[in-house]
Parts: C-alpha cells; sequence; structure tokens
C-alpha cells in the first residue's frame, strides 16, 4: 500500500484534522510501532501501528483480525519488553498484520488471550461494563479449607475497590474454577493471598460461551465470524 503522511492518515480515520494532529505529534501523543512519531512522517497503514494515547488507530476500511492463542508461562502481554522477555506477539505472526494482545496475562499465568489488530473491538472488550465472564481454573499447593472458601466467595476490596461477587465452583480437592465479571489487575492472584492460599498454577479457559479446549500451548487460532459478534455483544 502507498506511504502516507501521519497527519493526512490521522485524519482520513476521524482522530482529528491535520493540523490537530500536528499538535498531538509535537505533543508526543502520536507513536509508531511504539516509537515517537514526527510530523510529517511517512507511514504504511497496512503494516504500521499507530497509537493515539496509547490506543491503536486503525483505518476504516482496513481488513481485521481476531485471534484466539493459547498462551503458555512466561511469555509477557505485551508487543515489546525492555527485559528481552518473550512478547505475545511473537507467537502469532500474520504477514503484513501487526496484533496486540486484548488485556492481560501475567507472565506467570497461561491460557486463552485474544489479539487483534482492530481498536474498537479491543476497545470493547475491555470497557468496565462489558459483561462476558472470564473463566479461570486455579491449582493450589493444597485444598483449600472451608473457612478459606468462605473468604473468596464473601464480599472484598482491592485497592478500596469493592469487587463484584466471584462465582467458585470446586473442580478438586485442590482445583477451583473462578467466573469473574471483571479484571482488576492481578485479582485472582490477590484474592488468594488474602485468603492464604498459594497458587500453583493459573490458566484462563474461557470467555464466555468462547472456551480454550484442547488447544495446545503456544499455539492458536482465527475466531470465527458468529465468536467476534458473540464477544462484541457483550451478553
Amino acid at each position: 500500500m502507498a506511504l502516507v503522511r501521519i497527519q493526512k492518515y490521522l485524519a482520513d480515520c476521524g482522530v482529528c484534522s491535520r493540523r490537530a494532529a500536528e499538535a498531538e505529534i509535537a505533543a508526543g501523543k502520536i507513536t509508531v510501532n511504539g516509537n515517537l512519531a514526527e510530523i510529517g512522517q511517512k507511514i504504511d497503514p497496512e503494516t504500521d501501528l499507530v497509537c493515539f494515547a496509547g490506543k491503536p488507530i486503525l483505518s476504516p476500511g482496513s481488513k481485521k483480525h481476531y485471534v484466539l492463542l493459547n498462551k503458555p508461562r512466561g511469555i509477557v502481554c505485551t508487543s515489546k519488553d525492555e527485559k528481552g522477555r518473550t512478547p505475545v506477539t511473537d507467537l502469532v505472526k500474520l504477514d503484513g498484520v501487526r496484533l496486540y494482545p486484548v488485556g492481560r496475562l501475567d507472565m506467570d499465568s497461561d491460557g486463552l488471550l485474544l489479539l487483534t489488530d482492530d481498536g474498537n473491538f479491543a476497545n470493547r472488550l475491555t470497557h468496565p461494563r462489558h459483561e462476558i465472564p472470564k473463566i479461570y481454573e486455579v491449582s493450589f499447593s493444597e485444598p483449600p479449607t472451608a473457612r478459606q472458601l468462605e473468604i473468596l466467595s464473601s464480599p472484598m476490596e482491592l485497592d478500596g475497590y469493592p469487587l463484584q461477587p466471584v462465582k467458585i465452583r470446586a473442580l478438586s480437592p485442590d482445583k477451583l474454577e473462578m467466573t469473574l465479571w471483571e479484571g482488576r489487575n492481578r485479582q485472582i492472584r490477590r484474592m488468594c493471598e488474602l485468603a492464604k492460599l498459594k497458587i500453583t498454577r493459573l490458566s484462563r479457559v474461557g470467555i464466555g460461551e468462547i472456551r480454550l479446549g484442547s488447544l495446545p500451548a503456544g499455539k492458536w487460532r482465527h475466531l470465527t465470524d458468529a465468536e467476534v459478534q458473540y464477544l462484541l455483544k457483550g451478553k
């Protein structure tokens, strides 16, 4: 695709006028592939990732991609890591497409992670009012006691914020299924710390009706059109 000046690209995407784009670039709010943009810089809309205040800006006419990945432990949910760790985007390669993760799984957790180049899709799924629950399987070094299960099921606060109730189901004596309708930073790990439970494995196995299934660790697949529409509905 032909290169275009970044101011024109931002204007074509409906972000702001070309003159306003120059001011935002000068203020350091625009990046291209993670680097600060320069006024007059030319980009390739099909391969370059342009972000405004950290949020991807995609051409309205561009084809969007939606991927479900089984993230292994030890992989970080970024497109670039200053500590030299493997970023999650290294596991999914599509010719000429730059994907980024929707939400996060911490480095020590594994399981279902979505990646996309559709900013609107990502924003919808990470909005606090999005109603699709996330399902996790949590294994412990020892079986939780009745008191510890009571703590996990009781009203709880993190950073002064009251959490929504978490649905808990026993899968085995030392393994629980936990269903969340919100995603505070490291919420399950912090909840289990309050209950004095030691986690040995934390895996996200589902987002609503979409499940990880038998997809091997490190492998990925495209979401179906029906799955994308289901996620966008938010119910």
